[in-house]
């Protein structure tokens, strides 16, 4: 569906829902302002004080820590976050597996193997990987698969698109941090590793230098609460409109 402004056509995605995690959080503020809200646990950055907020987020997501591990070069212990997934069984929405962001897919498939988790297909993978991490997430990824971009993650709609047009429909497919792709209808979750950097930015702007971090992290929040899928604005000349018979007559 799309409607015409001028030389501009919004592309309006249909209904189909999308549920953001916030990732984190880092501390007790930030835990207690996310309450209510779906959150993203990682092994890498999980604190034990977590453990007397979890209860008060609706939706948990687990993940391994990968994308830490690509930034720092520190490698996640599998059977160490093994361990500690096994304790959010029924708990959490779904547990992802320990991915290898950087391209080594075959690591990738030996830590899903030996670990467990969902399957994530990223774009430094092989296209043809994904028929294997499609059969990965029916036999023990609880039915989800991730994609996952190796920053930069600007500009690669057609890969995310394409990924998802080959995903069958039953499965439940997490962008891992693509939030800015959310008007790609088949998406049916993401997460948000931003959002309590989004608080500082709102204390920075002098409107708002008067409010408390903790003020802006409620904004925040609300802003995560009230969104649904983006809009996107497709460049398109605006085809000539038809004439009315009143305007025909005119001519």
């Amino acid at each position: 569906m799309s409607t015409m402004t001028g030389d501009i056509a919004l592309k309006i995605c249909d209904n189909r829902s999308i549920r953001v995690y916030l990732a984190g959080p880092g501390n007790q503020l930030q835990a207690d302002k996310a309450s209510g809200q779906p959150v993203l646990f990682s092994f890498a950055y999980y604190a034990d004080y977590l453990d007397k907020y979890q209860q008060t987020f609706p939706h948990i997501l687990i993940d391994s820590g990968a994308f830490s591990e690509m930034n720092t070069g520190v490698q996640i212990d599998g059977y160490k976050y093994k361990d500690w997934a096994e304790r959010w069984a029924g708990r959490a929405d779904a547990i992802a597996g320990l991915d290898d962001i950087s391209g080594d897919w075959r690591r990738s498939l030996r830590n899903y193997k030996q670990f467990g988790g969902f399957p994530t297909m990223h774009d430094t993978d092989p296209p043809e990987l994904l028929d294997d991490l499609i059969s990965i997430a029916r036999e023990q990824g609880g039915g989800w698969i991730g994609i996952g971009l190796k920053p930069p993650r600007q500009g690669k709609e057609q890969f995310i698109q394409t990924i998802c047009d080959q995903i069958p429909d039953d499965l439940h497919i997490h962008g891992w941090a693509l939030r800015a792709y959310t008007h790609i209808n088949r998406l049916d979750s993401v997460d948000s590793t931003n959002w309590f950097r989004e608080a500082l930015d709102i204390r920075n702007n002098y409107l708002c230098k008067h409010l408390s971090y903790a003020e802006c992290l409620e904004i925040i929040v609300k802003r995560y609460e009230r969104a649904g899928r983006n809009i996107k604005a497709i460049e398109k000349k605006a085809e000539p409109a038809e004439l009315s018979l009143f305007d025909s007559l005119q001519n």
